[in-house]
């Protein structure tokens, strides 16, 4: 198995190329100037990409994937709810500045899948669920994959999972931003995320990578007295 990341662009967005056979991969979230940290990664690994999976459509986290996804000619994978921020004018002021800036080529890749939840998709030879997990952005998705070995350096884990801004390690994604919800935010971290099981690693969108069992015990937003 090979998996890294990097933070990309002026928000430090994590970027992942995952690979479980050492061949083909995935590139998860490449945000705004991850093109040239993705490709270097390929060149030097020889791998072959497959597929550009998207946690949601916030540029921070897809201001990369045109460039990625078409460069490789493969799909690129994101729920139906977050497919419209594609569109420069729905972004709003702000995002529109940052696309102005850095000169990031904020548009739809060629080819497209939409996703709503629920699926189980092979990609890159890589078994991945999808959740939908709304409250940061409508279209929020866990990409999760079970471990088919115990890993050497971590044998208790079980399970990755891309949360994307849903959980970070000791606070989750903001819910202020166009399409937030706070109540669907806490519906989330009720039913979907405290529902996972401790031996997952959480592989976020934001900071260090984190464990289910640790965000339990620790994180602020995760204990009743902010849920109830």
């Amino acid at each position: 198995m090979f998996l890294t990341s990097f933070p990309a662009g002026p928000f430090q967005a994590n970027c992942y190329v995952f690979s479980l056979d050492g061949r083909r991969c995935v590139v998860v979230d490449p945000g705004v100037n991850a093109f040239d940290g993705v490709k270097q990664i390929v060149d030097q690994r020889g791998l072959q990409v497959e597929a550009v999976v998207l946690t949601h459509g916030h540029p921070d986290h897809v201001g990369g994937a045109a460039d990625v996804a078409d460069h490789y000619g493969v799909p690129a994978y994101i729920h139906a709810e977050d497919r419209e921020l594609f569109d420069p004018s729905l972004l709003g002021d702000i995002a529109a500045q940052i696309i102005e800036r850095f000169g990031v080529n904020h548009v739809e890749p060629a080819h497209v899948r939409e996703l709503v939840g629920g699926e189980a998709l092979e990609l890159a030879g890589i078994a991945f669920t999808t959740e939908v997990a709304p409250g940061h952005r409508p279209g929020c998705l866990l990409w999760r994959v079970a471990l088919p070995e115990p890993l050497p350096q971590a044998p208790e884990l079980t399970e990755l999972i891309f949360t994307g801004d849903v959980v970070f390690a000791g606070s989750i994604g903001r819910t202020d931003l166009p399409g937030g919800d706070d109540d669907a935010m806490r519906a989330t971290l009720r039913d979907i995320i405290l529902v996972l099981p401790d031996t997952a690693a959480l592989l976020p969108g934001h900071g260090p990578e984190t464990t289910m069992a640790r965000e339990r015990a620790t994180n602020p937003y995760l204990q009743d007295s902010y849920l109830r």
